[in-house]
């Protein structure tokens, strides 16, 4: 594993903690995100991916999946990561930024 993968197995690790930590902070983007596809995906989208016609928030959350991973032009690619749910059902992603530290600066949810 090259230092560049293993830099996004960290990042990716550290986004995934950051976004479980947020769902205790009042109206968070990853409760947003998750309550708003509990209502608008059909119970057997939930069904098949969470074995639960109304998943959980934290049901939501564990079913992210990394959707890619970006950063400015002139850097390697890893200041941000993009969680989505499984199957392309959705254009809304829980976005996390890192700072150029390497750590987590901000979770917010984006289109």
């Amino acid at each position: 594993m090259s230092k560049s993968d293993k830099e996004i197995a960290r990042r990716t690790t550290a986004a995934i903690a950051a976004i479980r930590k947020s769902l205790g902070e009042e109206d968070s983007a990853v409760s947003m995100f998750a309550s708003h596809h509990v209502e608008e995906l059909d119970a057997a989208y939930w069904k098949k991916h969470a074995k639960a016609a109304k998943p959980s928030v934290k049901q939501v959350v564990d079913l992210l999946e990394l959707r890619s991973h970006w950063g400015d032009d002139d850097e390697d690619g890893i200041d941000t990561f993009d969680f989505t749910l499984p199957g392309d059902v959705t254009n809304y992603v829980v976005s996390v930024r890192f700072d150029e530290d390497g750590e987590v600066e901000d979770v917010s949810m984006e289109s």
